[in-house]
């Protein structure tokens, strides 16, 4: 589920020409854990978006932003 939500959020970002740059958290905890601080929730799971260190959301957050066509505010490109 967690790679189909991942590749869903691409095109997305692709159709939109974002540029992005993808983390693979799983090879190592250092990661995982400065994804979940920056975060701010230690269970927080992938795939999370940020803007530089700036959090953005979630997967379910994002999936609303483009419902509502927000997804430049939701990214904070606007």
């Amino acid at each position: 589920v967690k790679s189909q939500q991942a590749e869903m959020m691409m095109r997305i970002l692709d159709s939109k020409s974002i540029q992005y740059e993808l983390i693979d958290i799983s090879v190592g905890g250092e990661l995982r854990d400065e994804m979940r601080s920056k975060a701010g929730n230690p269970t927080a799971v992938p795939p999370q978006l940020f803007n530089e260190d700036q959090y953005c959301g979630n997967y379910e957050m994002f999936s609303e932003a483009v419902e509502a066509d927000t997804v430049d505010q939701f990214l904070k490109l606007a």
